[in-house]
């Protein structure tokens, strides 16, 4: 089906197809396992134990290469738009590329070093995959709503807006109450100590994940009129 997408919508959508797989596929393998309890544990704890720990690193990288894909036409884009309208300045889309990337950077971090192996790292990665998402996120729906309505509806505008609103109250709470946990483990039992820190990060951090799926759904339709051969010529042209 994706391959009949128009134009490059296949890229966004392949990208959100494919990260939401990759969360629900390495939940249902480590529930099923045992490995962690049913009810909202963290992503990352998802994918630490084997199976699903090597099904969890293959499948984020290759959404951290998506992700990086998508973002780089995104740049390109609206470089090509706004040669026309002059709607931004060309660095403040070259900026926001390059937050988006450091996230891509991020995920690659969290797919390759194991929660439980090297959590410093691990940690690290998340909170620049996070961070760098959020920020990332809150300046394009600033760009959608610079660029309307010539090129973006304002419907589009205000659902990229409200994800990035829900986004940032979500991950400040996350990192606040991942701060608060004294111990790294995946094996959490209600009513333990920092559980309940614990239980609010993660919902927070689904939150979070799930808006950044929802966000890039909203990028198709914006890549349905661009083909490879025209952004071809976009990137010789820079």
């Amino acid at each position: 089906m994706l391959c009949f997408m128009p134009g490059v919508a296949f890229i966004p959508a392949l990208l959100v197809c494919w990260s939401s797989a990759a969360f629900i596929i390495s939940y249902v393998i480590a529930v099923l396992g045992g490995h962690v309890e049913p009810l909202v544990p963290y992503i990352s704890d998802t994918g630490t134990k084997p199976p699903e720990s090597g099904i969890f690193g293959f499948m984020i990288n290759i959404s951290a290469f998506l992700g990086a894909a998508t973002m780089y036409i995104r740049y390109l884009i609206i470089e090509k738009q706004n040669e026309s309208s002059n709607f931004m300045s060309p660095s403040c889309n070259l900026i926001t590329l390059y937050i988006g990337l450091l996230g891509c950077i991020g995920m690659g971090i969290v797919a390759n070093f194991q929660e439980l192996s090297v959590p410093s790292v691990h940690d690290g990665g998340a909170l620049v995959a996070f961070g760098s998402g959020v920020v990332y996120i809150t300046l394009q729906s600033v760009i959608s709503f610079k660029s309307c309505p010539q090129w973006n509806s304002h419907s589009t505008c205000y659902v990229r807006m409200a994800i990035s609103i829900v986004s940032w109250i979500a991950v400040i709470p996350m990192i606040a109450c991942a701060s608060l946990i004294s111990i790294t483990k995946i094996d959490w039992i209600p009513g333990e100590k920092d559980y309940t820190y614990h239980f609010v990060s993660a919902i927070c951090e689904w939150t979070v994940a799930f808006g950044f799926i929802f966000f890039f759904l909203t990028f198709i339709r914006d890549f349905q009129g661009v083909t490879l051969r025209i952004l071809t010529e976009i990137h010789e042209d820079f």
